[in-house]
């Protein structure tokens, strides 16, 4: 498993319940994680230091309660890099501090690099991948189908410093871009893609990770360049393994082109307690 332990504005305090105490800076959340399944607290005292708790419903969705008034929206730094942290529907905060180990990887080998480096990134989301490439000087088209999305991702970039790099922004549904692309012969030196369990696209596109997923990387390596640096594919759907998205990629990229395979899990550590909390899945293809 590889972790994300080199935060200075995050860090996990507590878990149990199904829940996590966690720091955001200077503001404190409690959050439901189906992964805690222990009821024993570690630091019981320290739960009393939320300012907000994220409540599920029995019903589905839920709803946060504020114990203490909080900004709407506030900062919080990995690095170089700069995020706006909103609370939002569905216990979600823009930030997913556990891509902290694939944003540190693709910083890396993209700085080796002389050459200017051309990155896809799909289901882009609020943009920690996109912000991550263009500080190590990379150039990146942004693709999401939610607009809400697009503009948070347009905020961090800006909050970053990084207004200045290269970077386009795509609000679309992505298997569509992405054949338009194809049609345009545009080509990619890094394709990055962070696909959800089930959503829908701009015209209402379902998709459906077990469904979609082959179909997507096989169109992407039309868009891959004669020269790639990197195919990253990170994903929270359960029940799927993380070696089957690096068979996916094996079996799309070893068609064409040479290079190391990877696969596992990404976890965050919990402070001053030997525990890691697993929070998704990854497989990369690197030259």
């Amino acid at each position: 498993m590889k972790i994300a332990n080199q935060w200075e504005d995050y860090e996990i305090i507590d878990m149990a319940n199904g829940e996590k105490l966690e720091r955001w800076k200077n503001i404190f959340l409690i959050r439901p994680d189906p992964q805690i399944i222990w009821n024993q607290k570690s630091f019981p005292e320290k739960w009393n230091k939320a300012d907000a708790i994220y409540n599920r419903s029995k019903t589905g969705g839920g709803n946060w309660k504020y114990n203490k008034n909080i900004p709407e929206i506030w900062q919080i730094k990995y690095k170089e890099l700069t995020f706006n942290v909103k609370p939002m529907g569905f216990k979600h905060t823009g930030v997913f501090p556990e891509q902290a180990v694939n944003w540190d990887w693709m910083m890396e080998k993209i700085k080796m690099q002389t050459r200017q480096i051309k990155v896809l990134n799909l289901f882009a989301y609020t943009g920690g991948a996109t912000l991550a490439c263009l500080s190590a000087g990379a150039s990146v088209c942004h693709v999401d189908s939610s607009k809400g999305m697009i503009a948070w991702a347009k905020e961090n970039v800006a909050s970053s410093n990084l207004k200045d790099r290269q970077v386009r922004y795509i609000v679309d549904d992505v298997i569509k871009f992405v054949n338009r692309e194809i049609r345009r012969e545009n080509k990619y030196d890094a394709i990055i893609m962070d696909p959800p369990s089930y959503g829908r696209g701009t015209n209402g596109e379902v998709w459906k990770f077990e469904e979609n997923i082959y179909e997507l990387v096989e169109l992407c390596m039309k868009l891959l360049s004669d020269n790639p640096l990197f195919v990253l594919i990170n994903s929270y759907t359960t029940g799927i393994s993380s070696k089957v998205l690096e068979d996916v990629l094996k079996l799309n990229i070893q068609k064409k082109y040479k290079g190391q395979f990877g696969a596992g899990e990404i976890g965050l550590p919990m402070s001053k307690k030997d525990l890691i909390l697993p929070c998704g899945i990854y497989a990369r293809w690197e030259k």
